[in-house]
Parts: structure tokens; sequence; C-alpha cells
């Protein structure tokens, strides 16, 4: 016996149509909130990576952020010379580096992430905060499990694609 589809909407489609309009609202309010940062917003996710997830090395973290190697090399360059990060190298692996936050990184994201943390109230301010908090958990818990079935889809892709109406997605294929 197959379960019954529910649609998750009044209208199909409008999943995708709202998603997208939060996130447009968001990623303007988000690059506003991020600017001084060498690398915008990239940076931003990469520094608060850094510090809250401690992944073993620079291709961990790339590959967390679905951010190619060769952008994510440039990036930290700027964020090192900006003394944000420091490589240091891995006692385990002589070809990898660890990057770590200096004094000055932590100090740049408790900062950065007050103004975030307002962004993010700005745009769930339309509902109720129970509900705010639960969307919040749900989108979270949703994107996890969309990032595990699809580990080489890039989210700057996708909002690349958003402004571009002849856009189609890439096949699985496409992504390797």
């Amino acid at each position: 016996m197959t379960a019954e589809l529910r649609p998750t909407s009044p209208v199909p489609g409008d999943l995708g149509w709202n998603l997208a309009m939060v996130l447009r609202g968001y990623q303007r309010q988000l690059e506003t909130a991020v600017e001084g940062l060498p690398g915008g917003v990239r940076c931003y996710q990469v520094l608060s990576t850094v510090i809250h997830r401690d992944l073993p090395s620079q291709q961990a973290i790339g590959a967390h952020l679905a951010i190619d190697r060769t952008v994510l090399t440039y990036l930290l360059d700027g964020m090192v010379d900006a003394k944000l990060v420091e490589r240091i190298p891995d006692p385990t692996d002589r070809r990898a580096r660890k990057i770590r936050a200096t004094a000055e990184g932590t100090s740049v994201l408790t900062r950065y992430e007050a103004r975030v943390a307002a962004v993010e109230a700005s745009i769930l301010s339309g509902i109720p905060a129970d509900a705010a908090y639960q969307l919040a958990g749900l989108l979270g818990t949703l994107a996890t499990s969309v990032h595990r079935a699809h580990p080489t889809a890039s989210p700057c892709e996708a909002v690349e694609l958003l402004g571009r109406p002849d856009a189609r997605p890439l096949s699985a294929s496409q992504h390797r």
C-alpha cells in the first residue's frame, strides 16, 4: 500500500516561489549586514563554519559549504590577510592545512553575528515568534536532508539561477 500524497501548498509550485521570495529578501539584507568582510557573505559563512563546526581541513570546509576549492583558496587568502583566520599545518597530514580563527576573527564574527541575527529576525518578523523558531528549525532539518541527498549541489549556483528565467537545474551527472 502506498501513502497518499497530500499537497504541501494550495497550488503546486507555490513552495518554490515562496522559498525564492524569502531567499531574495534575506540575501539582500544579508549582503548589507556583512559589508566590510573580505568576500562578503561567503567570508561570513566560512568564518562561522571555522568557529562553530571545527572541521578538520580546508577541504572539509569547502565540502561543507559547497565552495569550489580554488574559490575557497582565494577567499581564505583574503581572510588570512585580514587576520581573521590562519592556516596551520595538520600534524597528521603534512599536505593538509587546518583553518583556525584568530582572536580578531572571533571578535569580528561576534559583531557580524549580531547583524545577521537582526536580518533573520527582520525576515521572520512577518510570522509569530514561536512559528519563526519552528520554521528556522524545520528549514535546517530540510537543508541537511537535501545536502545529504545531493552533497555536490551548490547553494551558490541555486541563488545564481534564481535570476535567470531560462536557467534549468543541472542534472546529477553535471554536478560532478
